[in-house]
């Protein structure tokens, strides 16, 4: 486990799918803390698919590969490399195991930088292959509601910075069918309820807002998630868990009507050979 602070922050990350594992401000824990009897994980890092592929198989270059849902990256050992008091980074390099089931050659790094009330997280990929590389990334990280003992989930909001309503795409058996639903906003803000997430995750494509708030008015703790340059964003939870995950995405399941082929993908990311794709989200804790 390697851990990094500061006078405000104290966070914990596992090597194991390079995963946080705490997130506390002023002993105050904010990060979901895996209790099976819900959801037995934190804050898995996506890599290289994004939720479900159709029939759990792809096509790449007349090849057939499987890979389960949100793909490898979360159960494999990253290297802890560049720890400082206020930073880390974990990498993961291809292997013979890794290339079985995904045909390219990469450098995966997750890096972690805190400053003042603020995590950075940063999804690095390098690709090291001579030819062009396809891959999503993503966060998939879970806060704690309610944050304060004393109050219940419906006393928390999720206010976005710039969407009055949002489109949300239904999901069938984990894959985006052709439906979609109108999610009525309140000024700007969603009031939790756990009913929102029975029929599973809210998933947005290309929304307006990079920036969601979690709060509540009865409490004085809260955070706010930015997630500038990823076009698609889940919400989720659990069924009647404590908590929400806000997940920042560079990719998308597959459609119900997908044919397969990995190049023709919904959101799937090309990265040219010797290239560098980068993306940050960051929660700001209070």
């Amino acid at each position: 486990m390697i851990q990094i602070e500061n006078d405000h922050l104290v966070v914990r990350i596992n090597e194991k799918g390079a995963e946080l594992q705490s997130v506390r401000l002023n002993a105050l824990e904010y990060l979901w803390q895996a209790d099976p009897n819900y959801w037995g994980k934190h804050a898995p890092v996506l890599f290289p698919i994004i939720g479900e592929l159709k029939d759990g198989k792809y096509i790449f270059e007349n090849r057939e590969y499987h890979l389960s849902r949100h793909g490898f990256a979360r159960d494999k050992t990253f290297e802890a490399q560049q720890v400082s008091p206020s930073s880390a980074i974990f990498t993961l390099y291809s292997n013979a195991d890794t290339l079985a089931v995904y045909p390219f050659q990469f450098i995966f790094q997750v890096q972690y930088e805190i400053e003042e009330h603020t995590l950075y997280c940063s999804y690095i990929v390098k690709n090291i292959n001579e030819g062009e590389m396809h891959f999503s990334v993503g966060g998939h990280p879970a806060f704690r509601v309610p944050l304060n003992g004393d109050l219940r989930y419906e006393d928390y909001i999720l206010e976005f910075n710039k969407d009055t309503s949002l489109k949300r795409f239904l999901l069938d058996n984990g894959l985006i069918n052709n439906k979609t639903e109108i999610v009525t906003l309140d000024d700007k803000k969603l009031y939790l309820e756990s009913a929102l997430f029975y029929d599973d995750a809210i998933v947005l494509k290309h929304i307006n807002s990079d920036q969601i708030k979690l709060y509540s008015n009865k409490g004085p703790n809260g955070l706010v998630f930015r997630f500038e340059g990823f076009p698609y964003f889940g919400i989720w939870a659990a069924k009647d868990a404590p908590f929400v995950c806000l997940e920042p995405w560079c990719g998308i399941a597959d459609n119900i009507h997908h044919d397969y082929q990995l190049t023709n993908k919904e959101g799937i990311n090309q990265l040219a050979g010797g290239g560098i794709f980068k993306r940050t989200w960051s929660v700001e804790l209070y």
